[in-house]
């Protein structure tokens, strides 16, 4: 109940912000429950509460971008009877995150073009090899990724769904796995009439280790030799004290 009024007061507050505004063609304006995601040692995942209103009826579509990273697919193959890794396709520009939300299924709202040009759905991503490969291996690799981004939960199968209250209030439910990578992601949203794109907005969001998580991360990427010896050490004392029972035996 203490989130719904919330988000109703921030859409209000968006609606009176359209009001005023000088008259302008189409029009939206969108917003976040919450820019920071603070991640610590008892995250398990969370969702993010988007809302906002629109100058009219329209259908909205938001799409949650992670910052882009790169990413290794492997293709097992038999070698010698047994399975291993025998190619690799190395991709440069993965977003970490991809999700979408959406008012109504995408191919009722925007044709295929407008959803390729604003890069709505993972389909319609377009994902760049480091190196040279032939378009059907690409293909193929390419599918792979997708399945893969897939099963770790980072490029969520469905949409979320985007409800009004009335014609102009909307909000949406965007839900983070526990393994939600760190960075700044940007929340593109898209007002859509009589399927085409009449507006959009553009709000960043950050994901954050915090505490005692966010200082070891640090040290172990700022310091990564000082960080291995350290874990190598630590490694040998806990064997060590691990044999210490079995010695007065």
């Amino acid at each position: 109940m203490k989130n719904h009024r919330a988000w109703l007061g921030a859409a209000v507050f968006a609606t009176t912000l359209l009001a005023g505004l000088p008259a302008r063609a189409d029009e939206v304006v969108a917003d976040l429950s919450n820019h920071l995601i603070a991640i610590n040692s008892s995250f398990t995942g969370t969702s993010v509460v988007l809302f906002g209103a629109t100058d009219g009826p329209g259908d909205i579509v938001a799409v949650v971008r992670g910052p882009e990273h790169e990413v290794t697919v492997w293709r097992k193959a038999k070698v010698l009877g047994i399975w291993a890794n025998a190619e690799a396709v190395e991709f440069a520009n993965v977003p970490s995150f991809y999700a979408v939300a959406a008012s109504r299924p995408i191919e009722d709202v925007v044709p295929a073009s407008m959803a390729a040009l604003y890069k709505i759905g993972v389909g319609n991503l377009k994902f760049e090899p480091k190196s040279a490969i032939a378009p059907s291996r690409l293909v193929i690799f390419t599918e792979a990724l997708v399945r893969q981004q897939q099963h770790a939960g980072l490029f969520p199968t469905r949409a979320d769904p985007v409800s009004f209250l009335g014609e102009r209030l909307f909000r949406a439910n965007i839900a983070f796995p526990a393994n939600v990578p760190t960075g700044t992601y940007l929340v593109e949203v898209f007002l859509i009439r009589n399927r085409e794109v009449v507006g959009a907005q553009t709000t960043p969001l950050i994901v954050s280790k915090v505490g005692v998580d966010a200082a070891v991360f640090n040290f172990a990427s700022g310091e990564a030799a000082a960080y291995g010896a350290i874990a190598v050490v630590m490694a040998v004392v806990a064997g060590w004290l691990a044999s210490l029972p079995f010695r007065s035996i």
